[in-house]
């Protein structure tokens, strides 16, 4: 790996692959990844990406349901540039070699929950493969993009503007089985690391998204925003292990029902699009079932859907349920709520620049506001493209404006020889967050996890100073971060909007709390 890049990229999903595709012309990229390159979040998007392709369908309709789902917060500047330019950038990977299922007349488009029209694009029930695929191939043409695969991001490097302020000047890697980290210099960096849905006990996320880039950004003095608003899915197949396997709202979108044990459905009880309502509103029905019936699942009942449709357009979720046991062609699924998507993250503006000085922030990790208080169905990965896309198109003519620091030897790192085992910490952690932050908050559970995380984050402090550097004591102080993040957001909404539902506080407050929640400088 160089000591210095023009732009230095962290993480390897469709956010961090699209930007380092874009600005590869125009100087040397590297892009530091702390798994295989194909371990993503992207890599586990089953539905697709929702943009308007259909003739019946508009940017001012995808616009009007993403407002619906956000709640009263979603950024209207962000939402413009995300349902006006996703249509081209959808073009733009099919052009790269992404191969969308298609229909006698074109694209298959399929339908979610809190969307009005058919407007999911998805590769059957693998989209975000498919899209890693193709984005993959494209950058091997490049001889501009280094891949460093196993290599964690340890901290965010500063140094001074001359005018009182900071400027993100690199990064201090880990490199594979060392335990001193090396500095990277870049005249730009950019945030592309993906979640944090780790820190629950269930979740969709696969092990490697445990919050680094915000978490990192945290520390540098970044804004974060909107830490509380932590999107559940509401269909995880049931039992939800460390990773649960996620069904598709595509399966919902397509006639499947929601069930109790006893076969009535329930979900017409919540909200008139029944099973199709907002992920918020069906993960709370579900939670609330469970509570009152003392049932552990509920399920699925995907008879609606015809046999043929089911094998056309879900044909890994069907092989993963029959390989646990289940027949989705012949009885219905149990499904559970899990952590699924962080709508919060490192706040930015519609360029992907954060607060920082040369600090980007594109993805899951980012908080661009086009998600307000809720995520609509299969934003995120169009979100991605399309800020990526803005973010190099803004980067690209500054570049070579912007020096490349100084690569100073690397000093004042200290740590000591200790060896410490993570494992029990991340349990209690996530064991935390999921009974005391969950998808039902109230005051005392708050104040109760604020105090075990701070509790917590002493010990692994401690452990940072005082034991030898491992990905995994990396990874642990991160979630313990986001942990503090969202449980510190969440106390101070005192209402419930949204992903963020708290019992002490029923009621939407417009008057109180119609803005972010904002942490850091």
């Amino acid at each position: 790996m160089r000591d210095e890049v023009d732009v230095l990229v962290l993480g390897s999903g469709i956010a961090g692959l699209f930007f380092a595709l874009k600005v590869a012309p125009y100087g040397r990229v590297a892009v530091v990844t702390k798994k295989d390159q194909p371990e993503s979040n992207t890599n586990y998007a089953q539905g697709g990406i929702a943009a308007a392709l259909a003739p019946d369908d508009s940017p001012a309709l995808h616009a009007r349901d993403t407002f619906s789902a956000g709640a009263g917060l979603c950024h209207a500047d962000a939402v413009r540039a995300l349902v006006r330019e996703g249509p081209a950038r959808v073009r733009e990977l099919i052009s790269l070699g992404a191969r969308f299922t298609q229909r006698d007349n074109g694209l298959s488009l399929g339908r979610e929950g809190g969307h009005s029209r058919r407007r999911i694009v998805h590769a059957a029930d693998l989209t975000g493969r498919e899209v890693e695929r193709s984005l993959l191939e494209a950058i091997a043409q490049s001889d501009s993009v280094e891949i460093h695969e196993n290599h964690m991001a340890v901290d965010l490097v500063l140094e001074h503007d001359g005018r009182g302020g900071s400027v993100c000047a690199g990064a201090l890697v880990l490199p594979p089985g060392e335990s001193t980290p090396r500095r990277i210099s870049a005249r730009v960096v950019m945030l592309a690391t993906g979640g944090c849905g780790q820190v629950y006990a269930h979740t969709t996320n696969p092990a490697i998204a445990t919050g680094d880039g915000v978490a990192m950004a945290y520390r540098a003095g970044a804004r974060i925003a909107n830490m509380e608003f932590v999107q559940f899915h509401p269909t995880a197949l049931y039992p939800a292990g460390d990773r649960a396997f996620l069904i598709s709202e595509a399966v919902r979108g397509e006639g499947a029902i929601l069930r109790r044990l006893d076969g009535t459905a329930f979900m017409d009880r919540y909200h008139p699009l029944a099973s199709l309502a907002p992920r918020d509103v069906v993960a709370q029905a579900i939670d609330r079932e469970l509570k009152e019936s003392g049932d552990p699942f509920v399920l699925l009942d995907c008879s609606p859907i015809r046999p043929d449709v089911i094998r056309d357009h879900f044909p890994n979720i069907l092989a993963e349920t029959k390989a646990r046991g289940f027949d989705m062609l012949h009885e219905p699924i149990p499904v559970v709520p899990a952590a699924h998507y962080e709508c919060g993250g490192v706040l930015t503006d519609t360029s992907g620049r954060t607060s920082l000085s040369r600090l980007y922030a594109v993805g899951e990790v980012a908080c661009t506001g086009v998600h307000g208080a809720n995520r609509l169905a299969s934003n995120s990965l169009l979100e991605a493209l399309v800020f990526a896309g803005r973010a190099a198109e803004r980067i690209i003519p500054r570049l070579g404006g912007w020096r490349i620091p100084d690569s100073a030897p690397l000093s004042g790192w200290t740590g000591g020889d200790r060896t410490f085992d993570p494992a029990p910490d991340r349990a209690r952690l996530r064991e935390l967050m999921w009974e005391l932050v969950g998808i039902v908050r109230s005051d005392e559970r708050l104040t109760e996890a604020s105090g075990l995380l701070a509790e917590m984050n002493t010990r692994v402090s401690a452990a940072m100073a005082e034991s030898l550097l491992t990905p995994e004591l990396l990874e642990l102080r991160n979630l313990v971060q986001c942990g503090q993040m969202i449980v510190a957001s969440a106390i101070s909404r005192a209402e419930s909007r949204g992903l963020n539902f708290n019992l002490d506080h029923p009621c939407r407050d417009n008057e109180s709390f119609l803005r972010d929640t904002v942490i850091g400088a």
